[in-house]
């Protein structure tokens, strides 16, 4: 089980500014969590899977919460979400759409696509800290943590017989 405190958020945040302003209001809520950003939804992916400079899982961990942002470019938000959804090791994974957008059309879709949550970025900085707060309140201290398998655990699934694939070890 991991503690609160302990669990890791990935923003997957295209525009500086609201990088900046994500991190402020946390650290004015006083979340203290490990924190990582990613710009775009391909790179997303790849931090999820461990691929390229995301391999090393002691300094990227796997993310426990992911902000996800609709509009980017090269991959946005719901690709995002058909992928990490479409796998079964990531089932569990808490997608929270962060997003500008309060057209209906993307709450709906968002939702379809595996959305856990759908929040509209505010406007003025004193909704966004409380925003934070009351995310990572009800998130990291009131939600029940879902087991995210990790890589290694799904392939033991695969493997059928509970034994370790190729004399791994866990």
């Amino acid at each position: 089980m991991i503690l609160p405190e302990q669990a890791v958020i990935l923003l997957v945040e295209d525009r500086d500014d609201d990088v900046y302003l994500v991190r402020r209001a946390l650290s004015q809520a006083g979340v203290r969590n490990p924190f990582f950003v990613v710009p775009n939804g391909e790179e997303a992916l790849a931090y999820i899977d461990g691929l390229g400079k995301y391999s090393n899982r002691d300094e990227f961990p796997l993310p426990d919460i992911m902000l996800l942002d609709l509009k980017m470019p090269r991959m946005d938000g719901y690709e995002v979400l058909r992928v990490v959804r479409s796998r079964a090791e990531f089932k569990a994974l808490r997608i929270i759409v962060l997003t500008s957008s309060e057209d209906l059309q993307d709450v709906n879709k968002a939702y379809e696509l595996g959305a856990n949550s759908f929040l509209v970025k505010p406007l003025e900085f004193e909704n966004y800290a409380a925003m934070m707060r009351t995310l990572c309140s009800f998130w990291l201290h009131y939600s029940r943590d879902p087991i995210v398998a990790r890589p290694a655990d799904a392939a033991l699934q695969k493997n059928g017989n509970g034994s370790h694939p190729q004399g791994a070890r866990k």
